[in-house]
């Protein structure tokens, strides 16, 4: 098999300890020949739902690649790992919903492999550290041509993990959506989609807060709200000059009304 020149790493392990360069290292001696891109290390521990979502945002405008997921409170227990191919890419990570919607961004899964296969595993593996000793290698062999059938036992696709369904409800002249991510500028994006907003009009309220939506943050003054698609087709809502979570105080999974005023 012709394999692939690109892997991707999306993990929890932040950048402060060694566990990113241990990853990194499993690989180069492995497929010293492949590159890898860092999506980020920065996940919000066990967030798997971010870390789900930044991939999913993200594959599409990545090289054909393996991409691997490492946010995995379960590990060392009798979760599995898992190998999924999809027409643009394999996804290799914990069964726990963390690869799902980044599978369906890439076109959906086609095949679905648990990661048993010993041989593609580092030596005595640690309980506790299977990015480098499971996921790592097993990205390196699928990347230099292993078949990802030889990862081991297929899985039947409507058996893996499931993140549930994010809320997004559509009134007249209202949305109600639950948050997603929260970016480093503070900027809040919710789980709707962009075209939700062609049914509000310019002036808004984003729960008590008075908000304009638009398209560009200098579209409203400097403090302002702003209520736009954003560059992943998401609605989002922005401060401009500032930071929208700390102005509508929200977080991940909490819910956002914004209606028109």
């Amino acid at each position: 098999m012709a394999g692939y020149g690109w892997i991707s790493l999306t993990t929890d392990y932040g950048t402060f300890d060694g566990f990113v360069a241990a990853c990194h290292g499993t690989i180069a001696r492995l497929a010293p020949a492949v590159r890898v891109i860092d999506v980020t290390h920065h996940v919000p521990p066990a967030d798997v739902t971010r870390g789900a979502a930044v991939l999913a945002q993200t594959a599409p405008f990545l090289p054909r690649s393996v991409h691997v997921v490492v946010v995995d409170p379960g590990v060392g227990t009798s979760r599995r790992g898992v190998v999924l191919g999809t027409p643009n890419g394999l996804l290799v990570g914990p069964d726990n919903g963390a690869l799902i919607w980044a599978a369906e961004a890439l076109g959906g899964i086609g095949t679905a492999y648990e990661l048993a296969n010993k041989e593609w595993m580092l030596g005595d593996v640690s309980r506790t550290f299977h990015g480098r000793d499971v996921f790592s290698p097993a990205a390196a062999h699928l990347a230099v041509g292993a078949a990802p059938a030889d990862a081991g036992p297929p899985i039947d696709p409507a058996a893996l993990v499931r993140l549930p369904a994010p809320l997004v409800t559509i009134g007249d002249g209202w949305i109600e959506s639950e948050v997603i991510t929260v970016d480093r500028f503070g900027n809040v994006q919710l789980a709707a989609g962009g075209e939700v907003l062609a049914g509000l009009g310019t002036d808004l309220l984003v729960g008590t807060v008075r908000a304009r939506r638009g398209s560009t943050f200098a579209e409203v003054d400097r403090g302002d709200l702003l209520v736009y698609e954003d560059s992943a087709g998401h609605v989002a809502i922005a401060v401009n000059h500032g930071r929208a979570v700390v102005v509508l105080s929200v977080r991940p999974g909490d819910l956002v009304k914004i209606a028109q005023r």
